[in-house]
């Protein structure tokens, strides 16, 4: 037994450096101080502290459809992003949201802070695109299936049901 654990123990030593001293150097850390040195950011990282998407995820799956393009790229969620791209956001209804990065953050600031990360370059919609969600809206109100009748519209459709028999 005392063989073996020299054996093992002279294997750790030749193995050369440790797994967390290799991220480091690699830049897997994020203490490591990399992103803050560059200015840059991944991307779903940004979009979920600048609050343009609610969470994280949220921002993934955005990217993984190919809704988000950064400076007329389709982008990765690991993409690099630094002041002065320019991201399209695909969002409902056919929109494209523009936006212009002034700054980069990797931590979850205030909502005001998160604000003066970008620039909004969206036009506002002209009238008939108003109307036209408006519009879009109601119609999907009418179409939705209903939910399932509440004690109320029980009662009434009970009371419909007893005066047909």
């Amino acid at each position: 037994m005392l063989l073996i654990r020299k054996s093992v123990e002279s294997v750790t030593e030749t193995a050369g450096p440790s797994v967390s001293s290799l991220s480091a150097v690699a830049g897997n850390n994020r203490d490591s101080g990399d992103e803050a040195g560059t200015g840059a950011v991944r991307l779903d990282i940004w979009l979920d502290v600048a609050c343009v998407f609610r969470t994280r995820s949220e921002a993934q799956k955005a990217i993984a459809t190919g809704k988000v393009t950064v400076n007329g790229q389709p982008a990765k969620a690991h993409r690099l992003v630094r002041a002065g791209d320019r991201l399209e956001i695909g969002r409902a209804f056919g929109r494209k949201q523009t936006l212009a990065l002034r700054g980069v953050a990797d931590r979850h600031v205030s909502k005001a802070d998160a604000r003066q990360l970008y620039e909004d370059l969206t036009p506002p919609p002209t009238p008939e695109e108003i109307e036209l969600r408006r519009a879009e809206r109601l119609y999907r109100a009418a179409v939705t299936p209903p939910t399932t009748p509440d004690k109320r519209a029980r009662r009434m459709l009970r009371k419909m049901k007893e005066r047909e028999e």
